[in-house]
């Protein structure tokens, strides 16, 4: 009896022993997430999932202690939990609109009246939207077809749209699908993507959880200084050929660092469309700069 007792004991303290420091969702699918997939951060489990939004969800429901996101996917859901708080950037991407020239378009004014794909409620639809205002239309100006970012280069390449707009490496892969076809508006004056860590109040406030975040962002830092040499891993992580990762990988900057005077200026840019989109009024300038955390970095970087 007392050797069930002891052994039923260690069993319980090998489990608690065995409990990560840190719960983090990562969106699997994207190579803005490159610095938490590259390398195993001791007291970390990294929970892959399949998007921004699902990882998102796990941080507003408790599941998780922190998550990857763009800085869209920080306005939608710190509705829902106004807690929510951005600590690291992890990284910047370019995003690309990619047409076809057989569709009759040479212009982003071309796109009028055309199919575009997009992922909704996502950086891609803010960026689809940026990108149209630049030539004085709007998103009612085109017809918009739902898509997720895998299933665009296909939908493009058989004519079921005209046009994209999606983050890497979705526009490469369709610009690799259509060859000459294929015609590339971006802008970065527009919209850069801003590719946070993010995690909540309750977090922050459990010291074990704060220092452990401090450690992670720690990790970060030294593993976002030499991230280019662990493509192959990273290709390997995300389910894309090496040869992509390259040919995209300008598209992208992996700062580790948290510019909260350009990312508040980011937050109130972007929040009347995220308020639009959520069907409700646009939050304060005061609002919005509670969701940015600049503390954990700090301390991370003494």
């Amino acid at each position: 009896m007392r050797r069930r007792t002891f052994l039923a004991a260690l069993a319980t303290s090998q489990a608690l022993a065995a409990e990560p420091d840190l719960r983090v969702a990562v969106n699997r699918t994207t190579i803005e997430s490159a610095p938490l997939l590259v390398q195993q951060i001791p007291g970390v489990l990294v929970l892959p999932v399949a998007n921004g939004r699902a990882a998102s969800a796990q941080l507003v429901s408790g599941a998780v202690d922190a998550a990857t996101g763009s800085e869209t996917q920080a306005l939608l859901n710190s509705v829902a939990q106004p807690d929510l708080r951005i600590i690291l950037t992890l990284a910047e991407c370019r995003y690309r609109l990619v047409a076809r020239r057989s569709a009759g378009i040479r212009n982003v004014v071309d796109l009028r009246g055309k199919t575009v794909g997009v992922t909704r409620n996502t950086s891609a639809e803010y960026f689809l939207s940026a990108m149209l205002g630049t030539a004085r239309l709007t998103e009612s100006d085109v017809r918009l077809v739902a898509l997720e970012g895998e299933a665009m280069p296909a939908a493009l390449a058989q004519q079921d749209v005209a046009a994209i707009a999606i983050w890497e490496p979705h526009a490469q892969n369709a610009i690799d699908r259509l060859g000459t076809d294929a015609l590339v508006f971006e802008d970065p004056a527009v919209y850069r993507e801003r590719f946070n860590l993010n995690t909540t109040v309750r977090v922050l406030s459990n010291p074990a959880k704060r220092r452990a975040l401090v450690n992670l962002v720690r990790a970060v830092i030294r593993i976002s200084a030499q991230l280019e040499n662990s493509i192959p891993v990273l290709a390997t992580a995300i389910a894309t050929p090496e040869p992509v990762i390259s040919k995209v990988w300008s598209q992208f900057r992996f700062p580790a660092a948290l510019d909260e005077p350009q990312l508040r200026a980011v937050l109130e840019a972007l929040e009347p469309w995220a308020a639009a989109v959520s069907r409700r009024q646009p939050r304060s300038k005061a609002t919005l700069a509670t969701l940015i955390e600049g503390r954990v970095l700090a301390e991370a970087r003494r």
